[in-house]
């Protein structure tokens, strides 16, 4: 191995990072979204840059220990130097985490691997001043378990926003109808000899805006987790995951809107189907019908059923004709869910106690969407239990959200109005 060599290597690296880079930039300059191939396209360039970054690691520690007289038999062990200008870093993100307690500590040395990343524009030797910033890789790791353990995040269109904004505001099609002349907004066309004069027509948009939210986790450690990096690092992985994504997923279904993205329950893009004449049972299967009857068309090979865990029991029990209408897990469905007219049944925490609004939800959570600003900060104290033995973890990630509809659809024929989002209205005293 030559130091010509690795050089050769980095340049292939950089090369696919410039290819990545140029897909992205040209999205932006056309103010869209990433293609499916595109995505795919980038997926790619990463998986090839971190296998230089793999190569080039191995290849300059190789190099930092090679005798350089072949002859020699014995040398002293040569510990490869780091390149001018690169950033020290963190072998685990649990040295990373100890390292921002005893910053914390009263007299307590800050780590220079932690100064180099502390958040900029504030105090970067005082924690209490902003904290820091967690490692990118540890970074990534963190953000895609938390969307792993989300059930409705995982399946939401997400995109990050660069570093010096804090929102996004984008063009969307203002289409409540889809009568002639009020599709896309006002688009309408003719066949010829349907009018003596042409009338002029456009599409209308709307500004679909989103500003980055909050979202702050705290985690308790006690002083003897402390003393061991490791299990400090596995419990903070779970527990911040999980904590973050079942917050994320809350707020998807149900959020304000106010301090945290909005919920497809609060949008005006929910259709709730109305209950039976005299209905008294949990759940009929006219509801079911009726609701799928709602969905829209397109969304019918994304949507999936989430519900309220209390809701199985009745579901069992509903037949059309002599058939069963839900198909339990495994059995005739073959899958590991069970299915409703084909499309996944989803038990899910957040959903409301049965009988109320929110209790059975069928949606398409591909048209909501997730923007969020890729650094975790990190801040930890010992000061708020110190009667506990305990010190604290603080985590901050910024993210909003909101359905990409902000109304449903009337259809070109018919006067029941379609979704990606529909509901069952209250049902029961």
């Amino acid at each position: 191995m030559t130091m010509k060599k690795v050089l050769e290597m980095k340049a292939k690296r950089e090369d696919a990072r410039l290819k990545a880079m140029a897909v992205l930039n040209k999205a932006e300059a056309e103010d869209r979204f990433l293609t499916e191939d595109e995505q795919k396209e980038i997926d790619g360039y990463e998986s090839e840059i971190r296998s230089w970054d793999e190569s080039i690691s191995r290849a300059e520690k190789m190099l930092a220990i090679e005798p350089e007289d072949r002859s020699v038999t014995e040398k002293p062990e040569v510990k490869p130097m780091p390149n001018k200008g690169e950033e020290k870093r963190f072998a685990t993100f649990g040295e990373q985490l100890l390292a921002a307690y005893r910053a914390a500590a009263p007299g307590g040395k800050v780590d220079e691997r932690l100064t180099t990343r502390a958040a900029s524009g504030l105090n970067e030797s005082t924690p209490s001043d902003g904290g820091f910033l967690v490692q990118q890789d540890f970074v990534t790791e963190l953000l895609k378990r938390t969307y792993e353990t989300g059930i409705l995040a995982s399946r939401a269109k997400k995109i990050p926003i660069s570093t010096n904004a804090n929102g996004m505001k984008i063009n969307a099609v203002d289409e409540d109808s889809r009568a002639n002349g009020s599709r896309w907004g006002g688009v309408q066309t003719y066949w010829e000899g349907e009018a003596d004069e042409l009338t002029g027509s456009k599409p209308k948009f709307r500004q679909l805006e989103l500003s980055l939210k909050k979202l702050t986790g705290l985690c308790y450690a006690t002083d003897e987790l402390l003393q061991d990096a490791a299990a400090l690092e596995a419990v903070i992985r779970q527990a911040f995951a999980e904590e973050f994504g079942f917050k994320i997923d809350d707020a998807i279904l149900d959020g304000s809107g106010e301090g945290e993205p909005l919920g497809i329950l609060k949008s005006g893009a929910i259709v709730k189907v109305e209950k039976e004449k005299d209905q008294t049972d949990i759940i009929t299967v006219e509801n079911l019908i009726k609701m799928w009857n709602r969905l829209w068309a397109r969304s019918r090979a994304n949507a999936v059923w989430y519900i309220n865990q209390e809701l199985e029991p009745y579901l069992y029990t509903l037949k059309l004709g002599d058939k069963p209408v839900y198909i339990p897990a495994g059995g005739l469905s073959e899958k590991p869910y069970g299915t409703l007219f084909g499309r996944p049944v989803i038990p899910l925490e957040q959903c409301s106690a049965a009988g109320d609004i929110g209790d059975i939800v069928l949606a398409d959570i591909g048209q909501y969407l997730l923007i969020d600003k890729g650094g975790v900060k990190a801040a930890s104290s010992i000061h708020v239990r110190f009667l506990y033995d305990e010190s604290v973890f603080r985590f901050i990630y910024r993210v909003d959200g909101k359905p990409i509809w902000n109304k449903p659809l009337t259809p070109y024929k018919g006067s029941s109005s379609v979704s990606p989002f529909v509901t069952l209205a209250k049902r029961g005293s």
